[in-house]
């Protein structure tokens, strides 16, 4: 059957709507009302077998029926050209039968090579191609949707899954044999191995290292003895250290003698003992720390060889005498190993160019020399037995980074010497104090018996599981066809199992388990190496522009076109999550315009809180026990399943504390007597005034408790709040956090409380591209929020001090909010569009909430 012959085409010029009656002829003529319907329906959703503009049947038979029509056509007319193009034009877009990809590209080139036509746009394209006269921006726009298709048919949800769960297997893998090759003792590591990460923030291989802080400090070294021998560099070694203590201490007195350093408040003794070389002085000295009635420093950091390098101006007998000395030295610090930590630091290369003429002897070929006869009769001090005495090797990497900036070209700069210190503190006081964030030299904790619980629990739900699925897999089997002996004919055993509400259940704590042990393994185990966090402008912005450019391209018309509807909000989320996220694992903190600024995205988090529950409970009025329930367990089981598994306090996961705290807020505000709902207030105004005196009272209630320190831990030192709420045996901690951001759940709730009066009234103009007001209010309020934003910004990116521009922050974050409120919602075309990849993320948003906001800098940090 041959289709209708169109009529001659325009004339050249001419710029009339095309119209069905005057197709152009070839393959064209034949895709653009296929694209345009297509286009259509896969917007609508409209995929079923129902009457279309182009005839009966899902798109995939339409696209058949045009191949096949226009196949005849050219058959009876002999048009073998115009024939093959619409039969390789008879396979869908994503690949589908019929020539698939390769014949849509083929119609796009065929069009490509003809003359620019008057062609009606279609409705799914862009409002700037409505009146095209030339293909251009069709085609462009058409790409762009096939283009589309292709990405979502290939990358989805399900492929990222199973690419990411390869990833985390072969990561473990590779992990694993380099544990098992080269050994799984961080303390090795810490004390032998590193780099710079930028000029003065030194990563060990594999584990993280702890800023001790001065009350750390003291609290590890309470009632503790430190001794430091030797000769100028290990001086500097001992002021770097006490300094940990009291930053105070000066550099004094007669370098050439010992000197003494003692806090009493912690009891905390430090001494430094002149002995420049290994000799039968520092042989003496040793040896009366090993008898058993004199008391022994519980650290011991030893090391010299400069000093036999210059007095013997670098001879060959001064090495042998060296290693004669330290020969009789080794068995007496291998005994006091046994009790004490001993350590020897070996020598740092020299800056030979800086050396002054009495030092010009002491060459880095000579102190390799030294460094190896030390290593070597050290570790071979005990026979069958790794030796017990550990070499502080580290400094010798640290030097070769800094040595350049060296004032003599011998002794190390202040920053050098602060890393060799800080690494021995690390050392001794990581398995000690067990900083969340230090995890060098801290062996894995022991189980405790809730976490053996939980795991035999998951362990119980996954053989569960492993059970309910072997059943159903033989169920299958017996349902596959079967040879009828009399007929001869294959039938079907037909057995519905029905899947049971056990085994999804099952199913889902399977998954949970598999989920937590893998947390467990990254945070908890060695498994896993580990690194601290070093910031660079290009670790958090070049993240942050790929995903927006990711966010930009999956747009989609929202449903409604109300202020921060349901489309909106969950794109809110989720790009402040994404957002907050890279934050975090850049380290982001340490710069303050970019900390002020996300300090506001936590406060969104809060306010959007403050909305979504007063609008709840004001519209809904639902005040029953089981909406309070509900909510509660959506907050917080994951992070109570977090805090069994991972061992960690409630606090710990400080932001889900908060926002549960939050609502409660909200709902005893709300539900206490004279409970106002909107149903209410609909009937009297008076009732208005009444919900306002209640959110003045809440906001009196939280100055109050925000400058009344003692009250405040008062009421959450209680028991049992105090067990949910502590964190280090106070709750400082809480307190801080939540006096930082206040004031925005108030905010929250008052802006939704205005904003419902005003769409009750029928004040705002939220349908479909019509601007949220009148055009001069609407442009009026676009300015005033474009320049609060900015103004906004500008502050917080001049900002000096943290402690200054938290104490700021409370007060003026939600300018910055309610300007991207009206940003986004006043102009109609902005309210009627969201972000579909950053509305999925904003549909997770409770999973990242849990996992982001530890209270330490230790995952993410904040």
């Amino acid at each position: 059957m041959a289709l209708p012959q169109p009529p001659p085409p325009p004339p050249a010029g001419a710029c009339d709507p095309v119209t069905p009656e005057h197709w152009a002829s070839g393959p064209p003529s034949q895709a653009q009302p296929l694209l345009r319907q297509e286009a259509k329906e896969e917007e609508e959703g409209e995929e079923t077998g129902v009457q279309g503009a182009w005839g009966t049947g899902t798109a995939e038979q339409r696209r058949r029926g045009w191949g096949e029509a226009a196949e005849s056509a050219a058959a009876e007319e002999g048009q073998a050209e115009v024939g093959g193009a619409a039969a390789a034009g008879s396979g869908s877009p994503a690949g589908g039968a019929g020539g698939g990809r390769g014949g849509w590209w083929r119609i796009l080139a065929w069009l490509q090579r003809q003359q620019p036509q008057c062609c009606p746009c279609a409705a799914p394209l862009p409002r700037s191609a409505a009146h095209c006269c030339h293909g251009g921006t069709k085609m462009a726009a058409l790409a762009y949707n096939l283009g589309k298709r292709e990405i979502n048919h290939y990358f989805s949800v399900r492929s990222a899954k199973v690419l990411a769960l390869v990833a985390v297997l072969l990561l473990a893998a590779c992990h694993l044999a380099s544990r098992r090759y080269r050994g799984n003792d961080s303390c090795e590591y810490l004390l032998s191995s590193g780099r710079f990460l930028g000029e003065k923030v030194w990563q060990p291989h594999s584990c993280m290292m702890h800023k001790y802080k001065i009350s750390e400090a003291k609290n590890c070294l309470v009632d503790k003895h430190i001794a430091f021998i030797g000769d100028s560099r290990i001086r500097q070694l001992f002021y770097s250290f006490v300094k940990i203590i009291n930053p105070q201490f000066k550099e004094e007195g007669n370098k050439h003698e010992n000197i003494p350093f003692e806090d009493k408040t912690a009891s905390v003794k430090v001494d430094f003992l002149w002995h420049p070389e290994v000799n039968g002085s520092m042989k003496q000295c040793i040896k009366v720390w090993t008898e058993d009635s004199i008391a022994k420093p519980h650290v011991i950091v030893a090391g010299a060889a400069t000093w036999s390098i210059k007095i013997h101006n670098g001879s060959s007998e001064a090495l042998s005498q060296y290693k004669m000395n330290i020969t009789s030295i080794a068995p007496l610090l291998e005994k006091l190993a046994k009790t004490s930590d001993v350590y020897w630091v070996l020598q740092d290369p020299v800056y030979e160019d800086l050396l002054s003429e009495n030092r010009k002897m002491i060459t880095n070929e000579k102190i390799d020399a030294y460094n190896e006869a030390a290593v070597s009769i050290l570790n071979s001090s005990t026979r069958n037995s790794k030796s017990n005495v550990k070499m502080f090797s580290v400094s010798k990497l640290i030097a070769q980074e800094t040595i350049m900036e060296s004032l003599d070209g011998l002794h190390l700069p202040e920053s050098s010497r602060e890393t060799s210190a800080m690494i021995l503190m690390n050392v001794y006081c990581n398995k000690i104090l067990k900083p969340v964030d230090g995890s060098c030299c801290q062996p894995r904790p022991p189980l405790t018996l809730i976490q053996k619980l939980a795991a035999c629990f998951f362990t119980s739900c996954i053989i569960g599981y492993l059970i309910f699925y072997i059943i159903h897999r033989n169920a299958h089997r017996k349902n596959k066809p079967c040879t009828d002996l009399e007929s001869g004919e294959e039938k079907k055993n037909i057995i519905n199992t029905p899947v049971s509400s056990l085994e999804i259940l099952l199913q889902s704590f399977c998954k949970l388990g598999l989920i937590m042990a893998y947390f467990y393994m990254c945070d908890r185990a060695n498994l896993f190496m580990k690194e601290n966090k070093f910031y660079t402008h290009s670790s958090f912005f070049i993240p942050i522009i790929y995903i927006l450019v990711l966010g930009v391209f999956y747009n989609e018309n929202t449903k409604e076109t109300k202020v921060l509807n349901r489309e909106q909000t969950d794109e809110w989320k989720g790009w402040m999550q994404l957002v907050i996220l890279i934050y975090h694992i850049s380290g982001a903190s340490t710069f303050l315009p970019v900390y002020m600024h996300i300090r506001v995205l936590v406060a969104a988090y809060l306010f959007q809180t403050g909305y979504g529950h007063f609008s709840y409970f004001w519209i809904k009025g639902d005040f029953g026990i089981h909406r309070v329930c509900q909510v509660l367990f959506r907050l917080n089981f994951l992070v109570v399943v977090l805090c069994i598994v991972m061992d960690r306090p409630y606090q710990f996961y400080y932001f889900v504390p908060l926002v549960t705290v939050w609502f409660m807020v909200i709902y005893v505000t709300l539900a206490l007597w004279p409970q106002i709902i909107q149903k209410k207030a609909n009937g009297n105004c008076f009732w208005h005034f009444g919900l306002l005196l209640k959110l003045g009272f809440l906001l009196l209630f939280i100055c109050f408790l925000a400058y009344s320190q003692g009250a405040f831990e008062k009421i959450f030192s209680l028991w049992p709040l105090s067990k949910c709420f502590e964190l280090k045996g106070n709750v400082y901690e809480w307190w801080f956090r939540w006096r930082l951001d206040r004031y925005v759940v108030f905010h929250g709730m008052l802006f939704a409380f205005i904003y419902l009066a005003l769409q009750k009234r029928q004040i705002l103009s939220e349908g479909k591209g019509e601007p949220l007001f009148s055009n001069k209010i609407s442009n009026f309020l676009l300015f005033i929020s474009v320049v609060s934003f900015l103004t906004y910004s500008i502050w917080a990116s001049s900002c000096k001090n943290k402690a200054e521009c938290n104490e700021l922050h409370p007060s003026v974050s939600v300018v910055q909010i309610l300007a991207f409120i009206l940003i986004r919602n006043i102009p109609g075309y902005a309210r009627s569009v969201y972000s579909s990849f950053f509305a999925w993320f904003g549909k997770i948003s409770l999973e990242f909430d849990t996992t982001m906001y530890p209270e330490c800098e230790v995952l993410w940090g904040i």
